[in-house]
């Protein structure tokens, strides 16, 4: 007399080879299961599953770019794979998910703090090269990423409001980060209004150190007699001493930005000032940029 389990597993047994034999007719489940090479009766187990990775693969095989996406997660598809004889199912990247990572792979190697995206994700390819006033400063920023070393001098850039002086520089550092070097931008005045914050120690102590620091806006801050004594001194005196190149981006010309820093709360220092740009200028070049207001 056959046993209740053993007419219930052959039922189960037949009810998921029908299954199986049913996704079939679908092409795309049928090429995924071609691809496999396992037996059918080690497939049919996982019938669902494929058919997931089959409705997935119809999506990306249909797809003319990323924003078409209709995968449950943008940019991946669920696809199975063999390891050791088994079966086993991942989100793998599509062809333009990989192309994305590949070009935005550089950010690994940035360090940015309250920088908006644009800035951040800046290029070369897509400055602004009309007006010509502009050239010297893209000459010089072009021959420094083809002859960067680690001792390179930076740049001091002052110009008027909304010229493109940070996205220049960002531009040229995301260049620079595709190379495999380090680098940061921190927005100044923020960075400075922070100083009192549980993780300030932990920033100063990562970008005091990257191969390349953009110091964003240096002369816009509420200055304090602790935030020009106790953070930039010591963080331009680190960068001197270690020979790390340092790049400034200000609306002040270096007289304006001595002025600056002379005055505090606690009265006028010109000593302290003055050893401040004496910094400044061991570490860069200066140049100037006047162009129109790209931001309006």
């Amino acid at each position: 007399m056959q046993k209740m389990t053993d007419s219930i597993s052959s039922f189960d047994s037949n009810e998921l080879k029908k299954e199986f034999n049913e996704a079939l007719k679908d092409e795309y489940f049928k090429l995924i299961v071609s691809k496999l090479k396992l037996s059918s009766d080690y497939l049919m187990n996982y019938t669902s599953l494929l058919e997931e990775s089959s409705l997935e693969y119809r999506n990306c095989s249909e797809c003319k770019c990323l924003m078409e996406c209709k995968n449950k997660i943008k940019g991946y598809a669920y696809l199975p794979r063999i390891i050791d004889g088994n079966i086993e199912f991942e989100y793998k990247p599509c062809k333009y998910q990989k192309h994305l990572l590949k070009i935005n792979n550089y950010k690994k190697n940035t360090l940015n703090y309250e920088v908006p995206e644009a800035i951040s994700d800046a290029s070369i390819s897509k400055i602004y090269k009309t007006d010509k006033k502009r050239y010297p400063v893209i000459n010089w920023l072009l021959d420094f990423i083809d002859n960067y070393s680690k001792d390179s001098k930076g740049l001091y850039l002052h110009g008027n409001f909304g010229c493109g002086k940070t996205y220049l520089v960002s531009a040229t550092f995301n260049e620079l980060a595709k190379a495999g070097f380090k680098t940061s931008i921190i927005f100044y005045p923020e960075f400075v209004r922070q100083a009192f914050y549980d993780d300030f120690k932990d920033k100063f102590d990562r970008i005091k150190k990257v191969d390349l620091l953009l110091i964003d806006d240096i002369g816009a801050e509420n200055l304090t007699a602790y935030n020009r004594d106790e953070i930039l001194c010591p963080l331009l005196q680190y960068r001197m001493d270690n020979k790390l190149t340092t790049f400034f981006t200000s609306n002040l010309n270096m007289e304006d930005l001595k002025n600056h820093l002379s005055f505090s709360k606690k009265g006028v220092d010109e000593v302290k000032a003055g050893r401040i740009i004496s910094r400044i200028e061991q570490l860069t070049t200066d140049l100037e940029l006047i162009s129109k207001n790209l931001r309006k």
